[in-house]
């Protein structure tokens, strides 16, 4: 961080939205852990405070908190830490792999990169079957019910084969292009992110360790094992960075995959899904077109939710089944809104 200024007022910024924390995690063990790495990160704004005076420069006025501060002190205050947890990462508040795996006694344990799968998390990177999966269980489903709802309003096959196109196509241009946004952002705070640890453990290593062992000590290692832990870590700067950014902002730098990799991947898998209804209205029309549209899109169905069972553990032969249950009744029930608006258009 080649600024002094803009490092005190990150370090006061994290400082009041630690102390927020604090305050809506009142009575448990991490309010006192949000206290302490709230005092860090003020003696680490002090130390920032020095190098503006010792290079000529005024003494910064006492911190105001900018909108974007306060607006998220707000939803902390409002929904909790855990809840926000993404966006305080972003504004540099440590200690949210806090609220990763849960041992049972209210700590999780020091293993770096716990946290919280996300349903398409990753095309581009880890996981690419459970996303693949879903993905196809998407275009399938959204398609599928696309084209019994505008099969219910009108007859016209060719109007409906045009129908299941657009839907297929901009379908998986919306999955992709929201793919990329999500593994370009992600990336894009874990670089900004990582880019203020490598400079603060340049500037002040003792404070970085000092806030790691505060961590490992709240998931439950003793104190100073906790303490010999973290020196031994932040001893190898290039170690240091990878843990740093898993423990103490709870980012995976194994999940972040390529953009325009999990764009591709992403856009293939949906449009494959949405592909499977639309196949019997390119080889028939009419009633008999529709009929095999139905069958095709049920055994995909019970296909997905099989395979899903690999990921959940339950039985294979109850995922596909109620995969195909929660299909049906998304597919009927758009066939009679579209029968009703057809009616009632007509």
């Amino acid at each position: 961080m080649s600024n002094p200024l803009e490092s005190w007022q990150e370090e006061q910024r994290s400082a009041f939205l630690y102390r927020v924390c604090a305050e809506a995690e009142a009575g448990t063990t991490r309010a006192e852990l949000f206290r302490r790495l709230a005092g860090e990160a003020e003696a680490q704004a002090a130390i920032w405070r020095a190098q503006l005076t010792a290079r000529g420069h005024a003494a910064p006025a006492p911190y105001v908190p900018d909108t974007r501060t306060r607006v998220v002190a707000w939803l902390v205050r409002r929904l909790g830490p855990q809840r926000v947890k993404g966006m305080l990462a972003a504004m540099k508040v440590r200690g949210m792999a806090i609220y990763g795996t849960s041992r049972g006694d209210g700590h999780a344990p020091p293993i770096a990169g716990a946290g919280v799968e996300h349903r398409h998390r990753r095309l581009g990177g880890g996981g690419n079957l459970r996303a693949a999966v879903f993905g196809v269980n998407d275009g399938l489903v959204s398609n599928a019910s696309l084209i019994l709802g505008v099969a219910g309003a009108s007859p016209d096959h060719h109007f409906v084969l045009l129908t299941g196109l657009a839907g297929m196509c901009a379908g998986a241009f919306a999955m992709a292009a929201g793919e990329y946004v999500s593994v370009r952002s992600q990336r894009e705070l874990f670089e900004y992110q990582i880019g203020l640890e490598r400079d603060e453990l340049k500037e002040y290593p003792d404070a970085e360790a000092q806030e790691l062992a505060l961590i490992y000590a709240e998931k439950g290692l003793p104190r100073r094992e906790a303490e010999r832990l973290a020196k031994r870590i932040v001893a190898d700067p290039e170690h240091a960075l990878d843990t740093l950014a898993r423990e103490e902002l709870g980012l995976n730098p194994d999940e972040l995959g390529s953009p325009w990799g999990a764009a591709i991947s992403s856009f293939l898998s949906f449009a494959g899904g949405a592909l499977l209804p639309l196949l019997p209205l390119f080889f028939a029309s009419g009633a008999h077109a529709l009929a095999s549209a139905i069958g095709v899109t049920a055994v995909g169905l019970f296909v997905v939710g099989s395979l899903l069972s690999l990921f959940t553990g339950r039985n294979a032969l109850y995922s596909g089944a109620r995969m195909l249950l929660l299909g049906a009744l998304a597919g009927g029930v758009t066939f009679a809104i579209g029968r009703l608006a057809g009616g009632s258009l007509g």
